[in-house]
């Protein structure tokens, strides 16, 4: 299977500068995945689209304010920081930019409350810096950090909290899962009251999952780990909807690589935390995702390939092309399919 399958051309004008006014009025392309057919609707409709005794699986997981602006101790030349990964309570994975001027022992400040420490250089180029400082990291981080917006986001974000779900929890993302970015609470309340069980999983973003695939061939592309926990509680809520026959819809391939990753062979859940590499693409037999509520993604990007495993090749490609022609608005601040 060659990466160029999942093509498209995508015209740069789709590409969703600044989220709508209001979250749930985004459009909602509605794919059968059995069918490739497509129907228009809004999202704020996807109410209609649930069932009672369907549990929709949401990531609470919380985007932190992980890029970092700061100075080479040495030169005051500047530094761009972009946390990735906790390894431990003071020591980061990150991204450095430009990175030739973080080699391994430099000291790096941040205004006047954070030092960093290169200790070493990890996979593609990124460091494992360790950060000292007086007080709460995460409330230095909330005071001198921004959002990590994709590149692809030239627009200010005015309200950081536009990049966050409603329901976020669990600090820890460099990325939001952005299909949840739709969801309302009076939406979710109104899911809820007509029967749907929600349950929430974590799986803290990295941003490996948003880079296109740079090998020719899917099977040599290698995925980046993501840590990932669910409890007993969400699990069990999971399990009765599957035994009940009812459909486990995650909401975002994160949530989906989520439930993929714990599922056993019978489709059941446990409680579990870990990191996870899974790599979804056309081929894989899901244990116990049924249908799929999901943004429209990059070309040749594992996530276009995850929906296509759901939908078959062809019939993904082809609502990408309609989404194109209809002008739906593409990425992070984009309209939404549900894969039904």
């Amino acid at each position: 299977m060659k990466t160029s399958d999942f093509n498209f051309d995508l015209p740069e004008e789709l590409i969703a500068q600044v989220p709508l006014q209001k979250r749930d009025e985004s459009r909602l392309m509605l794919l059968n995945k059995e069918t490739g057919d497509v129907e228009h609707k809004v999202f704020k409709n996807m109410i209609d689209y649930l069932n009672e005794g369907d549990c929709l699986v949401l990531n609470n997981t919380r985007v932190l304010p992980a890029r970092l602006i700061g100075e080479k101790l040495e030169t005051k030349g500047k530094i761009e920081f972009l946390l990735l990964k906790r390894i431990e309570l003071d020591t980061w994975q990150v991204l450095v930019k430009p990175g030739k001027r973080a080699k391994i022992g430099t000291k790096f400040s941040f205004g006047d409350k954070l030092i960093a420490t290169v200790m070493d250089i990890a996979e593609e180029g990124s460091r494992i810096v360790k950060f000292e400082y007086d007080g709460v990291f995460e409330e230095i981080l909330d005071e001198l950090g921004s959002m990590p917006l994709p590149p692809y986001i030239t627009e200010k974000l005015e309200d950081r909290e536009r990049y966050q779900t409603v329901y976020s929890k669990h600090d820890g993302s460099a990325a939001a899962p952005t299909a949840g970015l739709h969801f309302t609470e009076e939406l979710l309340q109104k899911i809820k009251d007509k029967g749907v069980e929600i349950a929430y999983v974590t799986l803290h973003v990295g941003l490996g999952t948003f880079r296109p695939v740079k090998v020719d061939n899917v099977l040599d592309h290698k995925m980046h780990s993501e840590f990932y926990m669910i409890d007993k509680e969400q699990a069990d809520k999971i399990n009765k909807c599957k035994q009940n026959g009812g459909r486990v819809i995650p909401v975002g391939t994160t949530s989906c690589r989520t439930l993929e990753s714990v599922a056993n062979e019978n489709g059941l859940l446990q409680e579990q935390s870990g990191w996870t590499e899974i790599f979804i693409y056309p081929g894989y037999e899901f244990k116990i995702v049924d249908a799929l509520i999901t943004n429209f993604h990059l070309p040749e990007s594992t996530l276009i390939m995850l929906v296509g495993a759901l939908t078959g090749k062809e019939n993904i490609l082809n609502a990408y092309k309609v989404a194109v022609e209809e002008k739906y608005r593409f990425f992070s601040f984009g309209d939404a399919m549900f894969v039904k």
